[in-house]
């Protein structure tokens, strides 16, 4: 077993100070049971804890770590970078170059504005789309997070799913009435919802590819189909990148299925591990925003020159010829090793995956909505996670939150991975 002596001491110190114990819901472990463990360090595709234990870490700060943790390449930018200053209040060079980083790669995006987090950056798009449309209604997806704004708080995923909170107290009744809900992969609940309220429609805010439910991808023709409903009804489709952008391809995961949002959103890539986010779209829509228009947005530490290192250097990292090609290979051979050793242990288990990013469900394919996300074994993959743990393995700490692939994860740690889940499928059949 894992010596967790100095993690169990900090997070008793930290109940007392942080509501529970943790600075973000699904670190504190209540969806899979027992206690977090506190990091030290982390290299590679590698995370230690405060106790010296090291886990193969598919987890990846949520997302950022696509080149691993620790890069040489990501530390040199960021020291060289502080070495002038942290913050400065004032415009930055380096803000600039991620901009014209950001649209190029992501053509749909013209115009961008660098903010702190993803949440503020969804927050902000659909500001945009209400002030630009004029309209109130915006439509999201059941088993979708789009950051702890009031009105994403409808029928969340993410961490709301893991504790049972699919509606938020604290959230006023006149904003969440103004979401409306869609069943994600539902052709035809979409065109009904349409043809119901679609004069009344200011935007569309989708995860491409849904990572907060655990991992579930778009039936063929899908984003097609909201993209045509958006154009007909002149509402706004937003696509919330912030997992997905610069991770599934290099332009993201409009790029991977060719679809044109009107805004999109990111973090996490382009913060290389720093607090990031930015949304941007069409340049008539993004003129709109102060002090260029009327829409108001600000931020203190938005563009911060630190962040703009860090994912700048990230961002080249990532751009060396077949990267992304590299990530899909490592992931399927990842996700076709645990498949096996489950059918193996005659477990019913299922992945789904996408360059970089993967599911793992404790049940039968396939998984095409948050409502078959809910028929998985979440205890069974409670139980799963803490053998994986315990071999030096980390997952996410919840069965509905997305896996996550680096660069750095080699042939060895994916073989070391699908030995653990072997050893982990046998636990769960003599449990």
């Amino acid at each position: 077993m894992r010596n967790t002596t100095q993690s169990d001491q900090l997070f008793a110190r930290a109940k007392e100070l942080l509501p529970g114990g943790v600075n973000s819901p699904v670190r504190a472990f209540k969806s899979v049971g027992g206690d977090p463990f506190f990091a030290k360090r982390a290299y590679g595709a590698m995370i230690e804890d405060v106790d010296g234990n090291a886990y193969i870490d598919y987890v990846g700060s949520w997302g950022p770590m696509i080149a691993g943790h620790a890069h040489p390449q990501v530390l040199q930018a960021v020291s060289e970078t502080i070495a002038d200053g942290l913050s400065f209040g004032t415009p930055n060079p380096l803000e600039v170059t991620m901009a014209e980083e950001i649209t190029r790669l992501v053509p749909s995006c013209e115009v961008v504005r660098m903010v702190n987090s993803g949440t503020e950056a969804t927050l902000s798009a659909i500001r945009l789309a209400r002030g630009a449309t004029g309209r109130s209604k915006i439509v999201k997806f059941s088993g979708c997070y789009h950051g702890h704004g009031d009105s994403f708080l409808v029928k969340a995923g993410s961490g709301v799913l893991t504790l049972g909170l699919p509606n938020s107290p604290g959230v006023p009744a006149a904003l969440s009435e103004l979401t409306l809900t869609l069943d994600y992969n539902d052709f035809d609940q979409a065109q009904e919802l349409f043809d119901e309220y679609g004069d009344d429609i200011a935007a569309v805010i989708i995860e491409p590819v849904v990572g907060n439910a655990n991992c579930i991808l778009p039936k063929p023709g899908y984003h097609q189909h909201l993209r045509d409903l958006c154009t007909k009804h002149d509402a706004l489709l937003i696509f919330d990148e912030v997992m997905t952008g610069f991770r599934v391809s290099l332009g993201g995961a409009q790029e991977l299925f060719g679809i044109t949002p009107d805004l999109s959103t990111f973090g996490k890539i382009i913060g290389g591990g720093m607090p990031v986010g930015a949304y941007g779209g069409r340049r008539d829509l993004m003129k709109q925003i102060a002090p260029a228009g009327p829409i108001y947005q600000a931020g203190t530490l938005s563009g911060n020159p630190v962040a703009m290192a860090a994912g700048l250097a990230t961002l080249k990292l990532i751009q060396r010829p077949g990267f992304h090609s590299e990530l899909l290979d490592k992931t399927n051979y990842l996700c076709d090793g645990l498949e096996q050793a489950a059918k193996d242990a005659n477990i019913a288990f299922h992945t789904t995956r996408v360059p970089a990013m993967f599911g793992l469900y404790f049940r039968e394919g396939p998984v095409e909505s948050f409502a078959d996300a809910l028929q998985s074994d979440a205890a069974r993959y409670g139980r799963f996670f803490h053998v994986m743990l315990d071999q030096g393995v980390f997952l996410a700490p919840s069965a509905f939150e997305a896996a996550f692939m680096s660069i750095e994860h080699s042939k060895d740690l994916l073989d070391q991975t699908i030995a653990a889940a072997r050893a982990a499928f046998a636990s769960l059949q003599s449990a």
